[in-house]
């Protein structure tokens, strides 16, 4: 008996080193509460402020033509649509062209650029049509309606050529609802037109303009729309608070 009561004294010692105040433990799982506890999808402000300086330094390695430079602004949100649709399997991962149109400048100027962003260098910067309905000099009014005449604002994916009623054209896929995806429908294509030029401007105090589409010159026709065919990117922006508040694209 006597024998019996020294092995339970024993085990009893044994089980208590091993055994956790309740304090202890609450202290314990506090910690592990705090370290886990985040906002689902809350990004570190390191984690934007990397890619915001990853954004800026791509821009500034871009050899633009003194005087003839992008917005800024405007690359940087055609860069975060063109980074989305490629999350979203929309373009190619290997994809590394960018074509913008900034409608938000004169039709006068230069206001289309082809960029590689492999090769930092503009492959073309050149004078773009906007809609007979979208304004004179200036676009101002914008339209996914057919036979509205109007231009589509928004991130376009390039698709595939043909040769139509304007000859040599690239049919565009919208991918913007709402503001764009009518593009198809509407036969909104990229194509040459004789009003797109110098010339034209000259005489009229602008270029001339289309039935929604992004005219560009005859001469860079068939170069600008061989290099973008093909499920790449294209871009038409302008400050519209509507879009600019409601593209999905350009949620960052």
């Amino acid at each position: 008996m006597k024998g019996l009561y020294s092995l339970l004294s024993i085990v009893y010692m044994v089980t208590t080193s091993f055994y956790l105040s309740p304090r202890k433990e609450t202290a314990n799982n506090e910690i592990s509460t705090k370290k886990i506890e985040r906002p689902i999808g809350a990004k570190s402000g390191k984690t934007t402020e990397n890619t915001l300086s990853s954004s800026a330094e791509l821009y500034k390695s871009i050899a633009f033509e003194p005087g003839h430079e992008l917005n800024e602004e405007v690359f940087f949100k055609a860069l975060t649509g063109f980074e989305n649709l490629k999350k979203a399997g929309l373009l190619n991962q290997e994809s590394h062209l960018l074509t913008v149109c900034d409608f938000s400048m004169s039709s006068n100027t230069k206001r289309l650029w082809v960029i590689d962003m492999n090769e930092r260098k503009v492959l073309f910067n050149s004078l773009v049509a906007h809609g007979k309905n979208t304004g004179e000099e200036f676009a101002t009014n914008f339209s996914n309606t057919e036979s509205s005449l109007q231009s589509s604002l928004g991130f376009y994916i390039t698709d595939a050529t043909y040769n139509g009623d304007n000859g040599y054209s690239l049919r565009l896929l919208g991918m913007d609802k709402g503001f764009n995806d009518a593009a198809y429908r509407r036969a909104i294509v990229m194509h040459g037109a004789d009003y797109v030029s110098d010339e034209f401007a000259a005489m009229h105090k602008r270029i001339g303009r289309s039935w929604g589409c992004p005219a560009v010159p005859r001469d860079l026709t068939q170069p600008i729309i061989n290099t973008i065919k093909g499920r790449n990117l294209l871009f038409i922006y302008y400050p519209d608070q509507n879009y600019l508040s409601k593209s999905e694209w350009l949620k960052a």
